[in-house]
């Protein structure tokens, strides 16, 4: 990428932003860093724009979840992770089932989970932004969208293992996604649902739930997770279930893009209405 990747960095503690900074500085990423949440407000008001924020939750006078808020609600774009050293975390959890939050991550960190997760923001940052573009141009032209739409479930078919976590096809082509009959969801190794279509979340969710970011053993149906072990161990399997009295064809595979990647990807098929 041609861009220079800032991230800012807020925290009250200034030994943990000293900490963040010393950990990546063999990144190439400028790291801007604030001691309260309207100080980093400031920061993302100037000139520069911002790709990551990395907030603590527990702040005096504005917590971490409300400094986000604001980000989200003023910068959408901008990817957003929460820290908290804290036992109760509820409602760091429904912030981020809410999808309000890209990645919760515990404090102590671990230092490679956190490099990771800050590769992989970055990525979707720039992702999201081809993903808008592509949209707006494919938007312009019915006869290109139609193109691609024919062509795209096979791409989904043999491409599976790049469609889920490199995101080079789903997060640019998320509108097109949407418009297929068939239902794609995708689970990383912790068990968080990272990926879901429109036909998807109206199959599992009758549509009025936004599920990425839920922990699928809380909501998936316990015959899908065992589904998703079985993938696990079998690496690839093609079924059939049913889920809310609708007979689907199911085909699982589990994908290894890199050693700090890997995860489930369920593509779902209507077949008919159960009797």
């Amino acid at each position: 990428m041609d861009e220079e990747v800032r991230i800012l960095c807020v925290d009250d503690e200034e030994n943990v932003l000293r900490a963040l900074k010393r950990l990546f500085l063999e990144d190439d990423y400028e790291i801007i860093t604030a001691t309260s949440g309207a100080e980093g407000i400031k920061l993302l008001e100037g000139s520069e724009p911002i790709h990551v924020v990395v907030s603590d939750y527990k702040m005096p006078e504005m917590d971490g979840i409300e400094f986000l808020k604001q980000v989200r609600e003023r910068w959408p774009d901008i990817v957003r992770i929460v820290l908290s050293g804290y036992a109760d975390t509820a409602s760091v959890v429904d912030a981020v089932n809410e999808g309000h939050i890209y990645k919760f991550m515990p404090k102590p960190w671990n230092d490679d989970e956190l490099r990771v997760t800050i590769a992989n923001a970055v990525e979707r940052y720039f992702l999201h932004a081809k993903n808008v573009q592509l949209t707006e141009e494919l938007q312009s032209t019915n006869e290109e969208l139609q193109i691609v739409n024919d062509n795209l479930e096979k791409l989904v078919e043999e491409r599976t293992s790049e469609l889920m976590f490199q995101n080079q096809i789903l997060e640019r082509s998320q509108h097109i996604l949407d418009s297929l009959p068939v239902a794609v969801i995708g689970v990383d190794l912790d068990g968080l649902i990272v990926q879901c279509n429109k036909t998807g979340a109206d199959l599992l969710a009758g549509g009025k739930e936004n599920i990425i970011g839920m922990d699928r053993g809380d909501f998936l149906p316990e015959e899908i997770n065992t589904l998703i072990e079985r993938i696990i161990e079998a690496r690839d399997l093609t079924g059939h279930i049913s889920i809310n009295k609708t007979h689907v064809k199911v085909r699982g595979s589990c994908i290894k893009h890199s050693k700090n990647q890997e995860g489930v990807v369920l593509v779902f098929d209507k077949e008919d209405d159960c009797k």
